[in-house]
């Protein structure tokens, strides 16, 4: 009886274990972090520094937010993984952005020049991984197939480029 019952609850611990590890899939989204450049030393695992370009003013707010470049989750809202923001400095910034793993991801910025949390449609910039074309066509937000990028078990470096209306 004793083997038995040691038998049942490994069991349920494997199936507990692994419902563990399918679970937190959402725990994986809206995770706000700070910039830390610690987190893309070599060996510290996957991550990309984004250096953003051209940033207008040193006034506002710069946003960065990582998500995986897949139709399910590019710009989708409460998709995104990793979020941080520091105050704009006129010129460029670099981020270290961690990144959950080896995968396909696409980095969007903002520049939210007031501060207030809302998007300003005629004064804030954007940007984006890979820096596509932003325009009323695809009303900014260009498909995940034009920003993604591939990222291993190491940190890549990117490079992008503020637009402003």
């Amino acid at each position: 009886m004793t083997t038995k019952l040691a038998a049942v609850t490994g069991a349920a611990a494997v199936a507990l274990t692994g419902l563990a590890l399918a679970t937190p899939a959402e725990a994986q989204y809206r995770e706000k972090i700070t910039h830390d450049p610690s987190r893309c030393e070599a060996g510290k695992g996957a991550g990309v520094w984004v250096t953003i370009n051209e940033i207008k003013e040193s006034k506002g707010t710069i946003r960065v937010q990582s998500y995986r470049a897949t139709k399910e989750d590019w710009l989708k809202k409460g998709r995104w993984i990793y979020r941080m923001e520091a105050p704009a400095k006129a010129g460029s910034m670099r981020f270290c952005m961690p990144l959950p793993g080896a995968g396909h991801y696409g980095i969007a910025v903002r520049h939210d020049l007031d501060g207030d949390g809302e998007t300003d449609i005629f004064g804030d910039g954007g940007a984006m991984s890979n820096d596509p074309s932003i325009n009323i066509f695809n009303l900014g937000r260009p498909s995940y197939k034009k920003v993604g990028f591939d990222v291993g078990d190491r940190v890549e470096k990117i490079s992008i480029r503020m637009r402003y209306r």
